[in-house]
């Protein structure tokens, strides 16, 4: 266990930060959930920039690796675009 108080303030740090973390990848998750489950396209395009966002932050932040992001991304838009047709 931690013997000095730099290594306490760490684990407290480490704890407070996995669950901002946690919090990100789950609220973008739902939203990547919500949008595929669309079947209206209006609505569609309405979340599908929130949704990008999301998904970039999570990038940002080193929680995902940029090519998941583009993956999840291009899937989103296919998603969309075949809504129409």
């Amino acid at each position: 266990m931690a013997n000095n108080p730099g290594a306490k303030k760490r684990i407290r740090q480490n704890a407070v930060r996995r669950l901002r973390n946690r919090y990100r990848i789950s609220t973008a998750r739902t939203y990547i959930k919500r949008l595929k489950s669309t079947t209206e396209k209006s609505e569609a395009e309405a979340l599908l920039p929130k949704t990008y966002s999301l998904v970039d932050r999570c990038v940002k932040r080193n929680l995902w690796h940029e090519h998941r992001a583009a993956r999840i991304k291009r899937g989103l838009a296919k998603h969309v675009n075949s809504l129409g047709a």
